[in-house]
């Protein structure tokens, strides 16, 4: 359901590369929501926290690197928007996440959702601008 499309493309190989891993990650929720079959998800929604976690402070290093050798006049505002992610994931209530699994897994992605497509299209396409 959740995927790299051309749309979302920025035009820096890189960076659109670490998005498509994004989306991956994000589409691993939505599989982990879907899956009837699995009755106890908690372990795998905090192994995909902590794999967004580590990946998106990967990608946001190289996404700051990046828009750092072109002189970005918004990288203050960026890297502000990236610290209330991580501060999003980090303040994650897993109480909450053991005890309503599902509905924690929508917030979740509709955080993830929001993120990608107003994140991308509106602020991430303003770098290459």
């Amino acid at each position: 359901m959740y995927e790299m499309k051309e749309e979302y493309k920025i035009g820096v190989p890189h960076i659109d590369e670490q998005h498509g891993k994004l989306f991956e990650l994000t589409d691993k929720a939505y599989m982990l929501l879907k899956n009837d079959l699995s009755i106890d998800k908690y372990d795998k929604i905090v192994e995909l926290l902590a794999e967004l976690k580590e990946y998106t402070i990967f990608h946001f290093k190289s996404e700051e690197e990046y828009m750092e050798s072109i002189n970005y006049k918004r990288l203050f505002t960026q890297k502000i928007e990236h610290e209330n992610f991580i501060k999003v994931l980090e303040n994650m209530d897993y109480n909450t996440v053991d005890a309503e699994q599902d509905e924690s897994l929508v917030k979740i992605l509709n955080f993830l959702n929001d993120w990608l497509v107003e994140h991308i299209l509106k602020t991430d396409k303003l770098i290459v601008e």
